[in-house]
């Protein structure tokens, strides 16, 4: 009997450990598949830039408004069933976005943006659940695998649009097929865990401490800077290596499948790292330098050697503060509970701010007639990064204000 059970155990974590890679699979190509062959949507279309950049921030403000919702959507109805249903939205989302039209296009992209939010929000927190003791592992884990079909994203798109003739439509359709293979995990997970996630008071009351709390609120803008950094690079990265360098298409959008390659080992590494140290400062710093240094090559160098040294630390500073700021969501809560709802107000405001980078960046664009500005824009951002990062690197939890404020009140 006590065999029987151990084994069921095993499985059940193996399919769990699966099932998270799955979840993980499903966070980014959706999106980093849009930048290469912007252009091509672009043209076929007929959209100016500033409109295109609306459509690849569409996901982004379906991540603000959607993220303080998952939380409470979790605690009726299990993290398992919530998680279940993003995927299912996301692999609507994907087919609707695939039709052609240009409703279909705009609607299908906000689809796919809430399914990305609700799997973003809860996997931290399944994650500190699950796995307490292993949360720098696991997040490196996901976050690589994130990362790695991403990259893979990005370098296929092109290929199979104009390659192997395919047309936008059906390589964006591409990225149903993961979504839908993780639906049937998921599917089987919650039907294997159906008591619901019911959370405590303290967790409803956290909800609205959570907005109070600095530490929480530099948390939520390190987040938000550095996926305005990443969206706005994911999107306009190749046009900007095609425009300054002369680059082809095919050749830029290898490039930006290159630079999330050259992330991989810093989002495996850092999460690890970061859980071993108390104050993870020294690790932002570094960061910031990457950051600073690759927008200022793209600025200023034009020779292959620059642009490659540019890809090369815009490949560690993207890979890094991602898995950064996932680290910041498990290692700055003390319990799962806490940790489901910082993840959810962190990802609210911070990809409310995001959400603003790729239009804002194609507005420069169109205003100025150049790259310049944009880059230094991008410069200007990696500085508030770090700042807001220093801030995140505290050695302290979120609520742990509130508990001087109570004890200087006794």
């Amino acid at each position: 009997m006590f065999t029987k059970v151990s084994r069921k155990q095993s499985a059940y974590q193996i399919l769990l450990l699966i099932g998270i890679l799955f979840a993980a699979f499903n966070l980014r190509p959706a999106i980093t598949s849009v930048g290469p062959i912007i252009g091509i949507i672009r043209d076929h279309v007929g959209m100016t830039n500033w409109s295109v950049g609306f459509l690849t921030t569409l996901p982004l403000i379906a991540f603000a408004f959607m993220s303080p919702l998952v939380p409470r959507l979790a605690r009726f109805y299990s993290n398992e069933r919530v998680l279940l249903w993003g995927l299912m939205i996301l692999a609507v989302g994907i087919g609707i976005r695939s039709l052609s039209y240009m409703i279909s296009l705009f609607l299908g992209t906000l689809l796919v943006g809430i399914g990305i939010a609700i799997c973003n929000v809860l996997l931290p927190g399944i994650v500190k659940d699950k796995y307490p003791n292993k949360v720098g592992l696991m997040t490196s884990i996901y976050s690589t695998a994130m990362g790695l079909f991403a990259a893979i994203a990005s370098g296929l798109s092109v290929p199979l649009a104009i390659g192997l003739d395919l047309g936008w439509q059906m390589t964006l359709l591409v990225w149903v097929i993961p979504a839908i293979l993780g639906s049937f995990i998921w599917y089987y997970l919650s039907k294997k865990n159906r008591e619901q996630n019911n959370m405590d008071i303290a967790f409803i009351s956290s909800s609205k401490r959570m907005w109070r709390s600095p530490l929480a609120w530099q948390v939520a803008c390190y987040m938000g800077f550095q996926s305005f950094l990443f969206y706005v690079t994911i999107s306009w990265l190749p046009e900007i290596l095609h425009d300054i360098t002369g680059m082809s298409m095919t050749t830029a959008g290898w490039m930006l499948s290159l630079l999330q390659l050259l992330g991989l080992p810093a989002s495996f590494l850092i999460p690890v790292i970061a859980g071993r140290m108390r104050s993870q400062r020294s690790i932002v710093i570094m960061l910031a330098i990457c950051s600073i240094g690759g927008f200022s090559g793209l600025l200023l160098g034009t020779s292959m050697w620059m642009t490659v040294l540019s890809i090369v630390l815009l490949g560690v500073t993207l890979g890094g503060t991602f898995a950064l700021a996932l680290s910041f969501l498990a290692l700055r809560a003390k319990h799962a509970d806490e940790a489901a709802e910082l993840s959810g107000m962190a990802q609210s405001i911070g990809y409310l701010l995001a959400a603003s980078g790729p239009v804002f960046i194609g507005f420069l664009h169109d205003v100025s007639d150049s790259w310049s500005v944009p880059l230094i824009t991008m410069i200007i951002i990696s500085i508030l990064v770090l700042l807001f990062g220093l801030g995140a690197a505290r050695d302290r939890y979120v609520f742990d204000d509130d508990s001087k404020l109570s004890t200087k009140g006794e």
